[in-house]
């Protein structure tokens, strides 16, 4: 269904009946992303007195427990209080139901080719740096109050399921992180298990850099981005092709700092 949408000011038209989801669904006890090796999401039916949560059990409907990790365990979308003694809810910082959108692909490289890589001990690291940004960023103008989509190459679909412990994924290098905050990024969202080196000694450099927390601080200032998010462990298809979008960006109604999310994208179409 044609449908026009006007964002401060700015008239977007889109296709809702084609929404193009870069969500990794999460199969429960099945082939599924996971990041430090933590234990894989799992369900089982609930067995209460002689109620039993499955029908091929004799129960008269299937009722289950699910045991996750948001962080880790798919596709999740986290605030500020991921990093904070405060406890804040993701559901209170995400207010936008539609937000403007570019998707860009990127190619990061080994920290030791790059001039921007911020720690000597990253070696062979591969990194998304100020200038990979730049480049991918550049034929779509400007970006203010919106969201980021990044995909990395190569884009197997083995993304899906790959498990995140022992080889360190891509990540951003800090001047990459505080050009994105620069530009007006207020949503974030990436292909990767986290926007900081997976161990990184605690540090969550970059996390801090895009809420505007103090390095090795976990009080909000004045000047935190409390209204920002960071969307991980996304999957964008190859046959999407980078440019400007809609994003609904969806999240289960969890008081926490973190929620399994459903990022929909939609091609803006012409007036």
């Amino acid at each position: 269904m044609k449908a026009e949408l006007t964002i401060d000011g700015e008239t977007y038209g889109f296709d809702s009946a084609e929404p193009i989801d870069i969500s990794i669904p999460l199969q429960f006890n099945g082939p599924q992303p996971n990041a430090y090796g933590v234990a894989p999401a799992t369900s089982e039916a609930c067995v209460a007195g002689d109620l039993i949560g499955d029908t091929r059990r004799g129960g008269s409907c299937n009722f289950e427990q699910y045991t996750f990790i948001p962080h880790c365990n798919g596709t999740h979308t986290e605030c500020v209080g991921h990093i904070t003694h405060e406890r804040i809810s993701v559901q209170d910082c995400l207010r936008v139901m539609f937000v403007p959108a570019i998707l860009i692909t990127v190619e990061p490289r080994p920290a030791s080719e790059r001039r921007d890589a911020y720690l000597p001990e990253m070696g062979s690291d591969l990194v998304i740096t100020r200038q990979d940004i730049q480049n991918s960023f550049r034929r779509f103008g400007t970006l203010r109050d919106a969201a980021l989509v990044v995909r990395t190459v190569p884009n197997p679909d083995s993304k899906l399921a790959h498990q995140y412990r022992d080889d360190i994924a891509p990540y951003f290098t800090r001047e990459a992180m505080e050009h994105i905050v620069e530009i007006g990024v207020r949503h974030l969202l990436v292909d990767t298990p986290s926007v900081d080196r997976l161990f990184d000694g605690g540090k969550l450099s970059n996390h801090r850099i895009f809420w505007k927390v103090d390095q090795g601080s976990f009080e909000l200032s004045e000047i935190a981005r409390r209204d920002c998010t960071i969307t991980e462990l996304v999957y964008v298809p190859n046959e999407v092709t980078d440019g400007r979008y809609l994003l609904n960006l969806q999240i289960a109604p969890f008081v926490a700092d973190a929620s399994p999310s459903r990022p929909i994208l939609f091609r803006i179409t012409e007036n």
